[in-house]
C-alpha cells in the first residue's frame, strides 16, 4: 500500500508556524497582518470557502475585513471595493472569491488588484513574476502541494512529472513551481493524446482535471507519487453526496508509492498557504524581512 499524504497534518503544522510568527510580528513590529475577502452573491460552496478563510485569519491572530456584495452587483461597484481595500493601509491580502457572477468581468476585477496584496497569485503581474522565479506570492493550491512534495518526497530534481489540466488557478503555476524544482514536467489537458501513456511515464503525476476519479490505477507508475487536486461532488449509497478526487483512490493507491486522499490531502494546504501568502504580503508591505521558509 501507499504512503498516505497527510494534508491535514502538514497543514496544521504550518498553521502553528504562521501563528507564532504572527504573534512575533505583532509583539516586535506593531504589525498586524490583513485579510480582506470579497464574496459577490450567496453561492452555498462560496460562502463555506469565504467563511473558513476568515475564522481560519481570525484564529491565526491576523484582522479580517469581509465584503459582501448582491449577485447583482454592478461591475462599477464592484471595481470601487477592490480599488478601496488596495488602498488600506491596513488590509495586507485581497481575496475575490471565484467564479463571479456571468455579468461580471473577472479579468477587469483583477487588474483591479493591487498585485502586492494579490495573495490568490492570479494578477497578470504575479503571473510573470512566477515565470522569472521572481515571485513572492504564489497561488496557494499549487504552493500546497510543492510543501507536500518537500515534506514526503525531498528533492525532486530530475524527475518527470505530469500536471493534468492548465488552469490559471492552479496548472499552469504548478507546472512553473516544478521546473523551478528541477523536474522535467509535461503539461496534459483534455485534448492530450493518449494521457494514460503519458502518466505512465511520471514520477509525481498531478491530477487537476476536474473529472471524479478519471485516473485509473492502470495509468500509474509502481511506485509514483499521485497528488490529486480534484474535488468533485458525487452520489453514495442511500442517496447521499461524498466528495471524491481525480484519482480512482482505491486501486491507484495499491500501485503508487504515495498518494495524497481526498478529502485530508492537498486542499488541506490551500487555506493555510493563502494564511502564508498574507503574512508574506505584510512583511514585504512594512519592509520586514519575508517568512519564506516557515
Amino acid at each position: 500500500m501507499s504512503i498516505i499524504i497527510d494534508g491535514k497534518a502538514s497543514a496544521a503544522r504550518l498553521r502553528e508556524r504562521i501563528a507564532a510568527y504572527t504573534a512575533d510580528l505583532k509583539a516586535q513590529h506593531g504589525v498586524t497582518p490583513g485579510l480582506a475577502t470579497v464574496l459577490v452573491g450567496n453561492d452555498p460552496a462560496s460562502e463555506v470557502y469565504v467563511r473558513n478563510k476568515r475564522k481560519t485569519a481570525e484564529a491565526l491572530g491576523f484582522k479580517s475585513v469581509h465584503v459582501g456584495l448582491p449577485a447583482d452587483v454592478a461591475q462599477d461597484e464592484l471595481l470601487r471595493q477592490v480599488r478601496a481595500l488596495s488602498a488600506d493601509a491596513t488590509v495586507h491580502g485581497i481575496l475575490v472569491q471565484l467564479p463571479l457572477p456571468k455579468h461580471l468581468d473577472e479579468a477587469a476585477v483583477l487588474d483591479a488588484l493591487d498585485p502586492a496584496k494579490d495573495v490568490d497569485a492570479l494578477t497578470p503581474t504575479n503571473a510573470g513574476l512566477l515565470l522569472s522565479g521572481r515571485a513572492h506570492l504564489v497561488s496557494c493550491t499549487p504552493a500546497g502541494v510543492m510543501l507536500l512534495l518537500k515534506e514526503y518526497v525531498g528533492d525532486i530534481a530530475g524527475k518527470e512529472a505530469l500536471v493534468i489540466g492548465r488552469s490559471l488557478l492552479f496548472g499552469k503555476p504548478a507546472a512553473q513551481l516544478l521546473l523551478a524544482a528541477n523536474a522535467t514536467v509535461t503539461m496534459a489537458h483534455s485534448r492530450s493524446r493518449d494521457l494514460p501513456a503519458l502518466a505512465r511515464r511520471a514520477d509525481i503525476l498531478v491530477a487537476a482535471i476536474g473529472k471524479p476519479e478519471f485516473v485509473k490505477a492502470d495509468w500509474i507508475k509502481p511506485g509514483a507519487v499521485v497528488i490529486d487536486v480534484g474535488i468533485n461532488r458525487v452520489e453514495a449509497e442511500g442517496g447521499k453526496t461524498k466528495l471524491v478526487g481525480d484519482v480512482a483512490y482505491d486501486e491507484a493507491a495499491k500501485v503508487a508509492g504515495a498518494i495524497t486522499p481526498v478529502p485530508g490531502g492537498v486542499g488541506a494546504m490551500t487555506i493555510v498557504c493563502l494564511m502564508h501568502n498574507t503574512l508574506i504580503a505584510a512583511c514585504a508591505r512594512n519592509g520586514l524581512p519575508l517568512p519564506q521558509q516557515l
